[in-house]
């Protein structure tokens, strides 16, 4: 074999193996499901010995743009048998067609290391347009600076950006209240007509439930209560905390009642719906985020983010 074909084979192989490891690994990652429309939460599951550490993630990208991000946790699935998983969202901004997830080790200061990577197809999904008129008042909520409204939205950006180990709901989630009437949906495209005469683009991050003032709102699934207080913007309200970066947060609400730190059961109550904050009248505001994006709700209604027995199966 003549010298210069012998350097061709072995570059060939050294790219292969250094370039392209996910020939490997890629066998050993995982995704449910494999194509989410806009809005949806995508499990990663990783059986991969070698994976150990810190800095272990999961991103959402196409091409060089990263749409969103989770940390990885251990999962254990039956006695000896662990794996990573990692829960994040298809953002609702995302445009149908090829994207993939891409299993990374990031250490601070260094360069990512490239562990992984999996195509998912993203599905196509169309969102509603309203739009909502404001009073004065309401304006001014939504348009004046405030230093106390700015720190209460630091507030809970440190806890959707908080990733713990508890898993608490690993099953179906419910809906918060008896009620089937919603007078918005996830993903919904708004415009705030203001009192001035100004309007303003933003999408809605929940789902609205139009209840009756002081109707039972209910823990949508087991979670540690992590904020229940009053805010400027969305009112009396309630956060709790489900899984690793997984809160689910009710809006609004005319009363609470359940403390920071508590334990709440699926379908325990947790306050009574209301006007409070930015609302036009009574409804309850429930929205779920996950790893700091928001997700649709009615996605944890439908199937359990996290299912030991479809693990168990897909990874066999």
């Amino acid at each position: 074999m003549r010298r210069g074909a012998l350097l061709f084979i072995v570059s060939f192989f050294l790219i292969t193996v250094f370039l392209f490891p996910e020939d490997s690994k890629n066998s050993r990652l995982f995704l449910i499901p494999g194509s989410p429309r806009p809005g949806e939460p995508v499990t990663v599951i990783l059986q991969d010995e070698e994976a150990q550490g810190a800095g272990l993630q999961a991103v959402l990208l196409r091409g060089r743009n990263r749409f969103s991000k989770a940390v990885f946790f251990d999962y254990d699935l039956e006695e000896g048998k662990t794996v990573k998983a990692a829960l994040l969202a298809v953002p609702s901004t995302v445009l149908p067609g090829e994207a993939s997830v891409r299993v990374e080790r990031r250490n601070a200061g260094k360069e990512a290391v490239f562990l992984a990577e999996k195509p998912l197809g993203i599905a196509q999904r169309d969102f509603v347009s309203e739009t909502i008129t404001l009073n004065e008042s309401l304006t001014r909520i939504r348009t004046e600076s405030d230093p106390q409204k700015t720190a209460e939205a630091e507030q809970v950006w440190a806890i959707f950006n908080r990733t713990g180990n508890s898993i608490l709901a690993e099953g179906y989630f419910g809906a918060p209240v008896g009620s089937t009437r919603r007078t918005s949906r996830f993903g919904d495209r708004r415009i705030f007509q203001y009192s001035n005469g100004k309007t303003d683009a933003s999408i809605h991050a929940g789902v609205d439930y139009g209840v009756p003032k002081g109707t039972r709102v209910n823990a949508c699934a087991t979670g540690k209560v992590v904020l229940a207080r009053s805010r400027i913007v969305t009112g009396n309200s309630v956060i709790l905390e489900h899984l690793p970066g997984v809160y689910s947060l009710y809006y609004h609400l005319d009363s609470i009642t359940c403390t920071e730190g508590q334990t709440l059961a699926a379908g325990e109550r947790l306050g009574l719906s209301g006007a409070t904050g930015l609302a036009t009248g009574p409804h309850l505001h429930w929205e779920i985020r996950v790893s700091g994006e928001n997700a649709d709700p009615d996605a944890f209604i439908s199937r359990p983010v996290l299912d030991k027995t479809t693990i168990l199966e897909i990874i066999k």
